[in-house]
Formats: structure tokens, C-alpha cells, sequence
């Protein structure tokens, strides 16, 4: 695949301000003119959030008829929605212990970060509001929802700020999920970053999103994930509970059962996204993560169910 943006800057390599403004540039260079409109079809539709009533003219949708003021003052009268022209995004940022590994260009941290920076400025233009719910498994950091390129800039230097956790504990996906259902929050979208490892808490709360939220779940994988080389005798170290095992990745039978036990993990985890109603983008960190961005939401402006990309 040919590569339009390299990978995404290095947390480890450059200060807070200069991975914001790489991604700043690299994000808007690419995005500008191409995929900017409004919400750029991410939540479709002329709206859902009730407006006022009004009376009925000739041509109105009769399956708006408001019922309730027609009985009262006997003359036909029509519900108007609102439209979504200010969204709502929330973006669930999973920053445990696990997304601190890559073996390709950068670590899935990185990637995380930078797909957070992408759909930040997606979605930021027209007054929308844009906050943030970011997870280490140590604290959970909330960003209230406000609008403007500032607010946007800060949403997502705290994300990149937000330190590594020292003791390995996995955060909860299922219970930052929650905090966005209780209190309900008006229809928008939540765009849910994850490598979806360990059990799967988030699918539950999830579910019950999708009643009023367009969902899109972004998951952030290594190839080694997948598949195991053969180099011979290696110590992998679980970074989330410290537990070390040595693997003899020259068994070719121990490398095709990982293998398949990783498919199945990975296709477990696209079923629950696809059961939840979320849209399923899958970003590497070996591929031109990006590219993968543009094609995921120019498919989801065509309309293609979930906007899944693969």
C-alpha cells in the first residue's frame, strides 16, 4: 500500500506541543478539501432531538404528526426535529498498559493518540463540541465536551500528556462507557479507542448507546499480535500484570496456534462491535494509518453499513 501520510509522530521522541502540531498538519494536509463537510456523514439524517410544533402544510411528513397538539387545539400540527448541525462527539480514549508495545513503525499508543487527533478535527468544525474520556487503568481523566479549534487543541495535548501506568492495571472500558449513559447525554457520537484486549466489559454498555449514539469502535493492533516470527527462544512479558513465559517461536505448531487463538480473539471482537451497532475501523502499526482513516469515513459517507474497514 502506498504510504500518503508515514507514521504517526512518537510520544517518546518529541515534547507534547510538537506531536500535537505534526498531527495538526498531517491531519488537515490530508483531510482538508477532501473529507471536511458536515460531520462529514458521520450522523446522517435530518436530525432526532424534538423541536417545536408547528402547523401541518401539504408535503409534510405525516409520521411527524404531533398527536398530542392536534388533539388540543383540533388543527393538524407536525413535530420538527432538530438538526444535528452542532455535534456531540465523545471520544473514549483505552490507554492501558497494553497499548505500550509496537514492533512495527510506532507503539499502539501512538496510534491511539493519533487516530484521537484525527476524528478530533473531523468533527470540531460548525460549532460541534467535542470531549474526551481517557482510561489508564490508574485514573480516568474526563475533558467536558465544548467547542472550538482551542478546546480541540487541549482535548488532545491531555490526551497526549496523559501519562503511562506504572502498576500494569488494565483500564475498564465498561465503566468509562457507563459515564457517558448516566446522565443521558443529547445524540451525537462516540468514537470508542481500544485494542479491546482482555474481557470484553465495553460490549454491554456499548449496547446500550446505540439507542441514541452513532458509534465507531477503532481498533489499535500490532502484527505480532497476529502472528509469531520465528527468532528463535524469546521472554514475553504481559505488561499488564508483569507475568513473564518463555516461547520457543521456532515450534512451527506453537506458531499456527497462536495464530488461530489471535483470529478468533479478533474476530470475537468484531462480532461485539458489529452485535453493539458500532462501525469497526482497525488501524495498524504497520500500515498508513491515515489512508485507512479517509477510506473508513468516506465509505461510512456513501453509506455503507458500519462503515467497516478491515
Amino acid at each position: 500500500m502506498s504510504s500518503i501520510s508515514g507514521p504517526p509522530p512518537s510520544l517518546k521522541d518529541d515534547k507534547a506541543e510538537v506531536v500535537l502540531r505534526k498531527l495538526e498538519m498531517t491531519v488537515k494536509q490530508k483531510l482538508d478539501g477532501l473529507l471536511f463537510g458536515n460531520h462529514l456523514g458521520l450522523v446522517p439524517g435530518p436530525g432526532s432531538e424534538a423541536g417545536e410544533s408547528r402547523v401541518y402544510h401539504p408535503g409534510d411528513d405525516v409520521r411527524r404528526m404531533d398527536w398530542y397538539v392536534t388533539a388540543r387545539t383540533t388543527t393538524p400540527h407536525v413535530r420538527e426535529t432538530v438538526a444535528d448541525r452542532e455535534l456531540e462527539t465523545w471520544i473514549v480514549v483505552d490507554l492501558s498498559a497494553s497499548l505500550d508495545f509496537g514492533t512495527a513503525d510506532v507503539e499502539k499508543r501512538d496510534l491511539a493518540v493519533a487516530a484521537a487527533a484525527a476524528f478530533v478535527y473531523i468533527t470540531q468544525h460548525g460549532g460541534n463540541r467535542v470531549g474526551a474520556i481517557i482510561t489508564t487503568g490508574e485514573e480516568t481523566i474526563r475533558v467536558p465536551a465544548q467547542s472550538g479549534k482551542a478546546h480541540g487543541d487541549w482535548l488532545i495535548r491531555k490526551i497526549i500528556e496523559t501519562p503511562r501506568a506504572k502498576d500494569g492495571t488494565r483500564g475498564d472500558l465498561g465503566a468509562t462507557l457507563e459515564e457517558l449513559r448516566r446522565p443521558q447525554r443529547r445524540r451525537g457520537l462516540i468514537v470508542v479507542i481500544s485494542d479491546f484486549l482482555g474481557e470484553p466489559t465495553w460490549a454491554r454498555p456499548l449496547t446500550g448507546l446505540q439507542a441514541r449514539h452513532d458509534l465507531i469502535g477503532v481498533e489499535i493492533l500490532d502484527p505480532r499480535e497476529l502472528e509469531l516470527p520465528n527468532i528463535g527462544l524469546v521472554t514475553l512479558t504481559d505488561p499488564e500484570t508483569g507475568q513473564t513465559v518463555e516461547v520457543q517461536t521456532a515450534d512451527k505448531g506453537l506458531r499456527t496456534r497462536f495464530a488461530e487463538e489471535a483470529r478468533r480473539q479478533r474476530a470475537e471482537i468484531a462480532t461485539g462491535l458489529r452485535r453493539a451497532g458500532a462501525g469497526h475501523l482497525r488501524l495498524r502499526t504497520d500500515r498508513d494509518w491515515l489512508l485507512d482513516v479517509m477510506r473508513y469515513v468516506a465509505n461510512r459517507r456513501r453509506g455503507a453499513p458500519g462503515g467497516a474497514l478491515r
